[in-house]
């Protein structure tokens, strides 16, 4: 107990000074010096707090399954990935699916798409909804990451996850935001029915492509952070915030389309304090995961 009040008062001390994520990034770096990773402890942590950026991307890699909890396995495993990278590579080139002029992400969808079986006739066959979301979120997190192959194994991965463990609850959080936006502003909630807007908010951006060309890197990554450790209903919070923070714009527009097309293209100054508000409102309303050591 004494331990635990002398890191807590540490921690506020850390904040009122203007270092705060300096305990976290600590208890972060324990976590990552057992030899086996623990998975449930790394997304408790994950929940709870932002990733330092020095570590977000090797967090992801764990959780996302890309590399193993042991990391005596890691650079082994990422070698077999960059192998079967390159041989997949190489056979789109073959039958010309693909060439040096063909842009990064469009590559990682070939790839994807011949990996999970659903690689076109040709190139003539128009995109699929689903194409459009795994783009969306290559060119964001082509933002994020240097490494070529570490990317596609990101993308491909997430959009997996996306696909299998969130594919159910991704479906509800229209009817979650519209519960809690009844909690929290139910004049705002009542404005956007009148406009006949609940129905044609930009639910693709905000739920599908999770926010990628809606929010810029530093706001996207922590958002992320939240789903890759389990929790997909971090979207529903960000999209409420969303709507709270431009409320007063909002009402002012008369017409579902003006409404729709200003959230989708929403202004990029203060979208940091946005997703703070939005994890904010998460924890008030889900709980707080207990901490992670």
């Amino acid at each position: 107990m004494a331990d635990d009040s002398q890191r807590n008062f540490r921690s506020v001390y850390y904040e009122k000074v203007g270092f705060r994520g300096v305990e976290e990034k600590k208890s972060l770096e324990i976590l990552l010096k057992d030899d086996r990773l623990d998975i449930e402890k790394l997304c408790t942590f994950s929940q709870r707090f932002p990733l330092p950026s020095m570590y977000r991307i090797l967090v992801w890699k764990v959780l996302l399954g890309i590399i193993p909890p042991h990391h005596k396995s890691h650079a082994l495993v990422m070698n077999f990935r960059k192998e079967q990278y390159w041989d997949v590579h190489h056979a789109l080139r073959v039958i010309r699916f693909i060439n040096d002029s063909t842009p990064q992400v469009d590559v990682f969808l070939r790839i994807h798409q011949l990996e999970s079986g659903k690689l076109p006739r040709n190139l003539a066959f128009p995109l699929e909804p689903e194409d459009e979301v795994f783009l969306a979120i290559a060119k964001a997190m082509e933002e994020m990451v240097e490494d070529p192959i570490e990317c596609y194994w990101l993308v491909t991965s997430f959009v997996n996850q996306l696909n299998s463990k969130h594919k159910d609850a991704l479906q509800q959080l229209p009817k979650i935001l519209e519960q809690y936006l009844n909690i929290e502003d139910n004049r705002l909630l009542m404005h956007l029915k009148a406009c006949a807007a609940m129905s044609k908010l930009p639910y693709d951006l905000w739920f599908k492509k999770c926010f990628a060309g809606c929010l810029p890197e530093s706001s996207l990554q922590r958002v992320w952070d939240k789903i890759i450790s389990g929790s997909c209903k971090i979207l529903v919070f960000v999209a409420l915030e969303i709507l709270l923070t431009f409320k007063m714009k909002i009402i002012a527009l008369t017409t579902a389309e003006k409404i729709t097309q200003f959230l989708e293209n929403i202004p990029q100054d203060n979208t940091d304090a946005i997703v703070s508000k939005a994890v904010d409102l998460w924890h008030t309303h889900c709980g707080t995961p207990a901490h992670s050591v």
